[in-house]
């Protein structure tokens, strides 16, 4: 895990940079893994698990979470063991409790319940989701209606969508597109879940442009550098795969796109476990090149027990395929790093005493 103060992205790779057309050596023994990279923790979901472990130090369990801080089943697992106590809504968590908000954000409809309940938080959204709710709000208040493509029922989208619910439309497919109504089509705007496939979402917004050829485009890219890159590797291995395997939970969004990915890039086949536990050797008849990644929520622990299981079977001959280096941090929650200051602080204090 990396430093706790600081956690890692960087822009994604371009299209130029992804060449499936040029192959990959063949390895002895035939058989062999082509690894993606980037893949695995993104900076947002390391900050957001580092901010929980860091609350328990500090605060010690229970420790309350709104939602899965991550999607990921393994890491919700262990941190549940360490004391963290994940809950759906607010109202099960105690007046005056400790609760962390999850990397995928909130509306200010959770904020002020928060309040209400006098509980201490830990707003542990990612930097880039943020983002968007900045862009939400600040169209808003432009009064442009908001096209928000993302996915129904997924907490990113809630917690968007709630910072201007009277002004905000979702856009989840193809077909829900030409059901859009907008008051102004002079002041209509796009903006989209951070987690999505590069591909689709562009779809969608060339057909939205196609009834509202005024569309605005959001400041910058919704969706995040990991997602990019992630998609990006995948690209790069698909065309030589005959399998590709995705490490990620089912509801992971950007994990299942990555299967999606996979397919659409010319994978012969794919398929997303959770865990080494979830892999089917039948998957392997007539396989001679596996590909392998995992979601941006996933920890490598969980693609290293992949790759031991693929070994056992005769892939030990693994190629890391890199597309893009990834290199930005986020800090700590600020209200997390004046607490942990003011630990340090204490401790200080009561040794030189």
């Amino acid at each position: 895990m990396t430093d706790p103060a600081t956690h890692a992205a960087h822009p994604a790779a371009t299209e130029s940079d992804l060449r499936p057309d040029v192959p990959f050596p063949t390895l002895p023994g035939g058989r062999r893994v082509l690894l993606a990279s980037p893949r695995g923790y993104c900076a947002g979901v390391d900050r957001a698990v580092v901010a929980v472990e860091k609350v328990l130090e500090v605060h010690g369990a229970p420790v309350y979470v709104r939602k899965q801080i991550v999607h990921n089943t393994h890491v919700v697992a262990t941190l549940t063991k360490a004391g963290a106590v994940f809950v759906d809504e607010l109202d099960e968590v105690p007046d005056g409790a400790v609760v962390v908000f999850s990397a995928h954000g909130v509306s200010p409809a959770v904020r002020a319940a928060a309040v209400a309940k006098n509980l201490v938080t830990v707003d542990a959204t990612c930097p880039l989701v943020t983002k968007v709710h900045q862009e939400a709000k600040r169209f808003a208040a432009d009064d442009h209606d908001i096209l928000l493509i993302g996915h129904h029922g997924h907490e990113e989208v809630e917690g968007t969508a709630g910072e201007a619910p009277d002004r905000t439309q979702l856009v989840d497919g193809a077909d829900s597109i030409a059901a859009v109504q907008v008051r102004d089509p002079g002041k209509v705007v796009w903006l989209s879940q951070t987690t999505l496939s590069v591909d689709e979402t562009m779809a969608s917004v060339a057909a939205l442009r196609g009834r509202f050829p005024e569309l605005v485009d959001p400041p910058s890219d919704d969706i995040c550098y990991a997602t990019s890159n992630r998609q990006g590797a995948v690209k790069q291995i698909a065309p030589q795969a005959d399998l590709v395997i995705v490490v990620g939970s089912a509801n992971s969004s950007n994990s299942v796109r990555l299967v999606e990915v996979a397919l659409e890039a010319g994978a012969g086949a794919s398929h997303r476990v959770d865990s080494a536990a979830e892999l089917d050797e039948a998957w392997l008849d007539g396989v001679t090149t596996v590909g392998v990644t995992s979601g941006a929520s996933v920890p490598e622990v969980l693609v290293d027990q992949v790759r031991t299981w693929l070994a056992e079977r005769g892939f030990g001959d693994v190629e890391e395929v890199t597309t893009a280096s990834e290199t930005l941090t986020f800090a700590l929650p600020p209200e997390l790093r004046r607490t942990l200051k003011q630990a340090r602080d204490s401790a200080h204090r009561a040794v030189a005493g």
